[in-house]
């Protein structure tokens, strides 16, 4: 069998590399809505949202941007329908397994971030191998948001920050914004540049709170499975016509 070529997506001449953003964050909505529009079970808008996802993580590669940050499954999710939480949690170990290989191939970093000893055994096992093999790379930082909840990662380092200062290992006054970045899962990455929602929810749904304090939001009525490299292409364009001040007044 003849492997399908790599596709490989070029920078449009309308965007500028030098100020493409060094870290990407996607909320992927609407994987549900764009199955049923179409007569379908949700489980199939999931599967598809896979195949986007991969192209998304190729694109950002191809472009040069640094880091990729997908939510995946937040801790409220975990409300969903038992059969459309255990089919999520198959395919997330399938998709890890049959994607490995390639991934490596890309030199692909790959992180999980949010309680992992939450998920089945078998999921922690496969998120473990990825993670170790795949470790070396020094490609595209590929973090997935799994079992993950702003709040509750803020709540586990201000635990572990009082824990510090209960054995006498800090001071109150020590405490700065570097040092708490430093307890939370994303503390050796940089924080997202932009944020894309898809399908027009206008809310962040307890995801990255602390470290989107300062991102550029892009909000899109278009349903997850639906988002392609055109799709991204205005979002990064709409991204980089944003005049960046961070809570100042330019001179």
């Amino acid at each position: 069998m003849t492997a399908k070529p790599t596709v490989h997506y070029e920078l449009p001449a309308d965007l500028s590399r030098e100020r493409l953003p060094k870290h990407v964050a996607v909320i992927m909505d609407g994987n549900g809505r764009w199955a049923k529009r179409r007569g379908l079970p949700r489980i199939m808008g999931h599967r598809r949202g896979v195949d986007t996802l991969k192209k998304l993580l190729r694109c950002c590669r191809d472009w040069g941007i640094e880091a990729l940050t997908a939510y995946a499954f937040s801790t409220e999710n975990w409300g969903r329908p038992l059969e459309e939480v255990d089919f999520l949690m198959t395919l997330f170990e399938r998709v890890l397994r049959q994607e490995l290989a390639e991934m490596m191939t890309e030199d692909v970093r790959i992180r999980f971030v949010g309680n992992l000893t939450a998920l089945p055994e078998s999921l922690q096992a496969e998120i473990d191998y990825a993670v170790t093999q795949t470790k070396e790379n020094s490609g595209i930082s590929f973090t997935i948001a799994t079992n993950y909840g702003g709040r509750q990662e803020i709540v586990q380092a201000c635990r572990a920050i009082a824990t510090q200062i209960q054995q006498g290992h800090l001071a109150p006054e020590d405490i700065t914004e570097d040092l708490f970045s430093q307890h939370l899962y994303t503390a050796d990455i940089c924080d997202p540049d932009l944020l894309i929602r898809t399908s027009g929810e206008l809310r962040i749904s307890n995801f990255l709170l602390w470290q989107l304090a300062y991102a550029e939001i892009y909000v899109t009525e278009t349903l997850w499975p639906d988002f392609d490299a055109s799709e991204f292409h205005q979002a990064v364009y709409a991204y980089q016509q944003r005049d960046r001040r961070f809570g100042k007044v330019k001179s």
